[in-house]
């Protein structure tokens, strides 16, 4: 073939010559046709003797002879490879017993040498021997050639260039690989590929062999080894990533989903840390991490038991795929173009989709921090299962815990410590800038009757409290307020808000909403093609109240959900409205809708509560203590309005339970129900409706406060 491309090569240039010379005059030929004389003899070519073009013939005649003779040569040549390969591969298949005692370049990297150091790598094979010296080397091994090594050696037969090259380029031995069970007999002879033809000088042989070979060293590995790829990565390990990986594996059943978080912990509910925990009878509590609902049900703060997750470093091999979490890793760097993360041991992980559910972090004031080591020793930022344990570890050990921030957070917190204040003589205070608990969510007059509620539980509330310097002395820590109050306490609990965890943005270069903080993605949750965010780090749009973020369990529930629907090709709207709830204690709690902001206009009707209307009342009606699990699936029909009409309120200040709705441009656009339980969906489909209402006393009737 290489001889037919060289002769081709040195007679191209003449045929073409030729080619041209004869159109050329061809062309003169035709426009002189009018004015040549009969006489005048026929054109011919310049480079041979006139004789009207019988040369051209010759010339073309020779062109063809070789292009036919080249594509027969070729065809041979073709024909003749293709049998000695064949009977190359004949000839190996007809002796699959025949084994070398002389270890080739890969086994001398899987197992000690047995042989002399002097000893060649590898052996050339039969067929086609290599030089001399290569042949003579082997020769005081021929004796062990006729025994059989035992079934748990592997052996390499490979190509000829394979040999040579094993042979040429020196193995470096490090770590002999010690098991204690041998590697299997199935994968004790490995046949490598036959080289059909010789390979490109510039292109080295492929060591398919000594990768064969090293996996049966690794099927005992000495270290975890962590997937490269995840088709899908979730970053972050809260209820945001748990609700996307479900909704991912329900929609693709052989999904193979990595979650990684710098938690110690798999997947849990965060609410219970500052609500239900705290009322358990069981001492062992911050150890079992189990609590009583107030339905008096029993459960764990976890999603999923372990068993419901495989090992990461078995997540590649899954067959049916599965949820992997990888703990105590946290994702540093993030490149969008290459499709891939980078974590803070360097390793690197490739993705197809990826979703970030970062959360945030708890925010702390300035002074704290800048107050010194022995003060934020003595200061808590309420977040984690860690964070739980600590608070409860120290209020059982100080006199005095002091909690800034009026929030829910904080509202929580107090009652929670100050139902323990009865019992061990612990004191507990309450400080934040607004008016009453709550300031910046309730209606003034429902804030100040909720604040007297906290003072009821053993909480001592200071209002209007502006901290102005913390210090330490004697052991103790003393909060300066700007008014000139001064407050000694041993421990302060900071819940003063929460910062969306951004830390990736810049690496990734995604957008930051500088009004509300938090990735900025659209209605599908969508910051990429194939990036998504939820949860407490998503500032999404809305398609029915604008761009917002939300801080909250059952958005992280229904954001995560989303996202692990349009992961999968979805490709849907945020357009579910996510709903929060708070309670203080098991006698007072409310659930909200929308937009609760207490700058907003609002309208709120009452009616006297019963016995049925607590929370511990309502999870033992509805059976389940985390109400978002039950009432973001249901969907509100056409609600019938209550007949029974509205009583004259006895007590202006009894505020058992009711309505409160938001406004903005005389259209409801938050809603909260005190009290009021299992109602939620009416809510939802009464700011989703968006329509402004002349009385709202009727809408109220909707959610039959007005029942016994």
């Amino acid at each position: 073939m290489l001889k037919c491309r060289t002769v081709w090569r040195k007679l191209a240039p003449l045929a073409k010559s030729s080619s041209t010379l004869c159109r050329q005059n061809v062309r003169r030929a035709g426009l002189n046709n009018g004015r040549t004389p009969v006489c005048v003899p026929a054109a011919h070519m310049s480079s041979g003797p006139v004789g009207g073009g019988g040369d051209n013939l010759k010339y073309a005649l020779l062109v063809g002879a070789v292009s036919v003779g080249g594509l027969v040569y070729a065809v041979v040549t073709m024909k003749s490879d293709q049998k000695r390969y064949e009977q190359r591969i004949e000839e190996l298949s007809t002796r699959p017993q025949k084994t070398s005692t002389i270890p080739t370049a890969a086994q001398i990297q899987s197992e000690p040498p047995a042989v002399p150091e002097d000893q060649p790598a590898a052996a050339p094979s039969i067929e086609e021997p290599s030089s001399p010296a290569e042949v003579e080397a082997p020769k005081e091994e021929t004796a062990p050639e006729t025994t059989t090594p035992p079934a748990d050696e592997p052996v390499v037969e490979g190509s000829p260039e394979e040999a040579a090259a094993a042979a040429a380029v020196p193995v470096v031995q490090e770590e002999p690989l010690v098991s204690s069970e041998p590697p299997p007999a199935v994968e004790s002879v490995v046949l490598a590929e036959p080289a059909a033809a010789e390979p490109p000088a510039s292109e080295p042989p492929e060591p398919q062999p000594e990768v064969l070979v090293e996996s049966v060293a690794d099927s005992t590995p000495v270290s975890l080894k962590l997937p490269a790829h995840a088709p899908y990565l979730l970053i972050g390990g809260g209820t945001a990533s748990f609700a996307a990986a479900r909704s991912i594996r329900a929609r693709d059943p052989g999904a193979k989903v990595l979650i990684v978080t710098d938690e110690p912990d798999l997947p849990y509910m965060r609410p219970p840390l500052s609500k239900e925990l705290w009322f358990s009878d069981d001492p062992a509590v911050t150890d079992t991490l189990r609590f009583k609902q107030w339905n008096g049900k029993e459960r764990s703060i976890y999603f999923q038991p372990p068993s419901f997750y495989i090992r990461p470093e078995d997540l590649d091999g899954a067959e049916n795929g599965g949820v992997a979490v990888l703990n105590n890793r946290k994702v540093v760097y993030m490149d969008v173009r290459g499709n891939k993360v980078k974590l803070d041991d360097d390793t690197e992980i490739s993705y197809d989709k990826c979703l970030i559910a970062t959360g945030g972090i708890p925010r702390n004031l300035q002074l704290i921090e800048r107050a010194g080591e022995e003060v934020m020793k003595k200061t808590t930022l309420f977040r984690k299962i860690e964070d739980f344990k600590s608070l409860d570890k120290v209020s059982r050990n100080v006199k005095s815990v002091t909690i800034i921030g009026g929030g829910f957070l904080g509202s929580e917190l107090a009652c929670a410590l100050g139902r323990r204040s009865t019992e061990s003589g612990l004191e507990v205070i309450q400080m934040f800038p607004e008016k009453g608990n709550m300031g910046k969510v309730l209606p003034e007059y429902l804030s100040n009757w909720t604040t007297e509620k906290v003072k009821k539980e053993g909480v001592k509330v200071l209002t209007e409290a502006l901290v102005k310097s913390v210090s330490c002395k004697d052991d103790q820590l003393e909060i300066k307020l700007k008014d000139g109050r001064v407050v000694t306490t041993d421990h302060i609990v900071a819940a003063v808000g929460l910062e969306p965890n951004v830390d990736l943005a810049k690496s990734a270069g995604l957008e930051v909403d500088s009004d509300f903080g938090g990735y900025r993605v659209n209605a599908e949750l969508q910051a990429r093609s194939n990036i998504w965010v939820a949860g407490d780090a998503a500032c999404f749009y809305d398609i029915r109240l604008g761009r917002r973020r939300v801080e909250h369990h059952d958005h992280a529930v229904v954001s995560g959900r989303l996202a692990g629907e349009n992961m999968t090709g979805a490709s849907k709207p945020y357009w579910h409205q996510s709903m929060f709830w708070s309670d203080l204690g098991p006698d007072v709690g409310y659930e909200a809708i929308g937009i609760v902001d207490s700058s907003l206009p609002t309208v709120g009707v009452f009616a006297k509560a019963t016995a049925k209307d607590t929370p511990k009342a309502a999870t033992e009606m509805s059976g389940t203590g985390i109400r978002s699990e039950s009432e973001t699936e249901d969907t509100a029909v056409s609600p019938v309005a209550s007949d029974t009409p509205s009583p004259a309120a006895e007590n202006k200040d009894d505020f058992g339970k009711g309505v409160i709705f938001y406004l903005r441009d005389k259209v409801v656009v938050g809603i909260i129900l005190w009290n009021v339980f299992n109602r939620m969906p009416i809510a939802r489909k009464i700011i989703k409706d968006g329509e402004e209402h002349a009385d709202l006393n009727e809408v109220a009737k909707l959610f039959n406060i007005h029942e016994d």
